[in-house]
């Protein structure tokens, strides 16, 4: 039986998630693991927050915190929006707990036993103002390639492309602005450029992946890969185990992605039914053999697909342990309302008001996540606009899905005494909806499979729509010989939709089941067996339309952002005080 391990990028934590973050792959993760578990596979879902490296150590030193005090602030806010969003985590864990420092070490040792760390002298900017070399993040300046003036001394944001500090023009430290000298040190480095035959084979086979993913790794082969950096000047990380580098950490993008292997061990160590079986239950999830049933798919934005793709994958291929991932899915930039998502300019949509507004203005998860996949960015940058996002939500979700499960639900209440009736006879155009389910049915599921998760949705509002031309055509007030039948038949479709839906809006699709009285246990198998059991329909209504008033609220409160800043301020009070 084939297991499937699916993880989702780990987030920085020097800042509130907006939906660009949400939708750039904890969501889809979320989605194609909640549909693994209705194929009834054997999969684990796994996270954490990314908590080392420069940009947590450069949001405590301005907000006048350590590091570890900002972390478990921002980590109580994400892991608050993450279960708001229903992502279905079977592990959430974070790169700062003893046992990941511990699994990176030997994961480092392990390739260094192999022959795949060097040590290089290298030139790096010190400010003469701070007394310490800056490490990437510490230096910013202009992008060599497209003249962005704020670029990272790792990486452009506005074209992405991956730097070095040297490589910037007027750099400056982005904690006091001076003009950082170049000065030599040492640092240790993974020698990728051993590890590219190994990397090029690998990549030309993955024809499975998406053309933008496998294109995106071919251009960095073709380049020819170079040795790169594991190690940086900072205080917040993971401790080098080698002398004279006692002062230094690893670099954040070495230790993060081993944040996958040592959030599945956490989580095998914490489940108590696994007790003795620890060993046996982690190989078969990560290692080469044991593992050899087991597929790995990576979630994430566009700006990680080099790192899982080249270097992670180098990583794992240098420890010569670990398998290899089968799926890299990677997304592209969801942008809002024609411009980049920005805190400082208050420019965009900030999930922890949702969480705190939800109550008031009536806007569960289920309809951001039903518009975060129908925006989903799979191949181009999208765009959000809160016209479409109420326009797309009244028409599509409501006014489609919710209407025809509100229609055929109080029908049956007020007609049947809230029964789902076993017809005598099926029409003609009875048992062509029905084969037409089990073919929405098989697309839907063909989709998901392949991870097509806006095509999965399209499809499954696309049934939802033949459901109500049918029920209308009908006529079922009117003509009482077709009632059982057309009942029959349009409680059979609820069935199907509240399944298909699942996977994305699973808060709306349990509601539909209890609507029906159909049984809360959801699995794929038996998506068209058209033996059908209720306990009886009791109608409700499961969405209001988003009216204008409401979601004027939403647009004022959803770029608020201040709450953590107040929380930063508490424990820099309690710190002074």
């Amino acid at each position: 039986m084939e297991r499937y391990l699916i993880t989702a990028a780990l987030p920085y934590v020097n800042n509130v998630p907006h939906i660009g973050n949400i939708v750039g792959s904890h969501l889809p993760a979320d989605v194609f693991a909640r549909y693994c578990r209705l194929k009834q596979r054997e999969t684990l879902f796994i996270g954490g927050t990314d908590e080392h490296g420069s940009p947590a150590e450069i949001a405590a030193e301005k907000a006048g915190i350590s590091p570890k005090e900002l972390c478990d602030t921002f980590y109580d806010v994400h892991k608050n929006i993450y279960d708001w969003f229903e992502l279905s985590y079977d592990n959430f864990s974070r790169t700062s707990k003893p046992l990941h420092h511990e699994m990176t070490r030997d994961f480092f040792l392990a390739l260094q036993k192999n022959g795949f760390i060097s040590e290089q002298e290298v030139f790096l900017p010190y400010c003469p103002k701070d007394k310490r070399f800056l490490a990437d993040r510490f230096v910013e300046g202009t992008c060599p390639r497209c003249g962005y003036e704020q670029a990272r001394g790792d990486q452009c944001e506005k074209c992405s492309a991956l730097l070095s500090p040297s490589e910037l023009a007027k750099p400056y430290c982005v904690l006091c602005k001076t003009a950082p000298e170049i000065r030599k040190t040492k640092h240790l480095f993974l020698n990728l450029d051993s590890l590219q035959p190994q990397l090029q084979d690998w990549v030309e086979k993955n024809r499975h992946w998406k053309p933008h993913v496998r294109n995106l790794a071919l251009g960095w082969l073709q380049e020819g890969l170079k040795k790169r950096g594991i190690t940086r000047d900072l205080k917040w990380g993971v401790k080098v185990p080698v002398k004279d580098y006692e002062d230094k950490v690893f670099y954040v993008w070495f230790d993060a992605p081993i944040g996958y292997i040592s959030s599945t061990r956490e989580w095998i160590l914490e489940n108590d039914d696994l007790e003795g079986k620890e060993e046996f239950e982690f190989r078969k999830w990560w290692t080469l053999g044991a593992g050899k049933d087991t597929k790995l798919f990576h979630f994430i934005g566009k700006d990680n697909i080099p790192f899982h793709t080249i270097f992670f994958p180098g990583m794992l291929m240098g420890g010569k342990q670990y398998l290899l991932p089968f799926q890299v899915a990677g997304y592209q930039f969801l942008n809002y309302e024609g411009g980049k998502i920005s805190k400082s300019k208050g420019h965009g949509v900030f999930c922890e008001t949702l969480v705190e507004k939800e109550k008031e203005l009536g806007v569960p998860a289920d309809v951001w996540r039903f518009f975060l996949i129908l925006k989903l960015p799979e191949v181009r940058d999208t765009d959000f606009t809160w016209k479409e996002f109420q326009s797309r939500v009244n028409t599509e979700l409501v006014g489609n899905a919710c209407n025809f499960v509100h229609r055929v639900a109080t029908f049956l209440a007020n007609n049947k005494q809230g029964t789902v009736p076993k017809p005598k006879k099926l029409e003609k155009e009875d048992e062509e909806m029905l084969e037409k389910m089990d073919a929405y049915a098989q697309m839907v599921d063909t989709l998901y499979d392949a991870v097509d998760l806006v095509a999965a949705l399209q499809k499954t509002l696309e049934l939802s729509a033949e459901g109500n031309r049918y029920f209308q055509a009908a006529e079922v007030w009117k003509n009482k010989e077709r009632q059982d039948a057309v009942l029959y038949v349009s409680a059979r479709l609820c069935n199907v939709l509240s399944i298909l839906l699942t996977p994305i809006t699973p808060q709306l699709s349990s509601r539909i089941r209890r609507v029906f009285g159909f049984s809360e246990s959801v699995a794929w198998v038996g998506v068209g067996d058209r033996e059908l059991e209720s306990k009886g329909v009791k109608p409700e209504i499961l969405l209001q339309p988003l009216d204008d008033e409401r979601l004027e609220e939403l647009m004022r409160w959803s770029t608020q952002v201040g709450q953590v800043e107040q929380r930063i301020g508490k424990h820099k009070a309690q710190k002074d005080g």
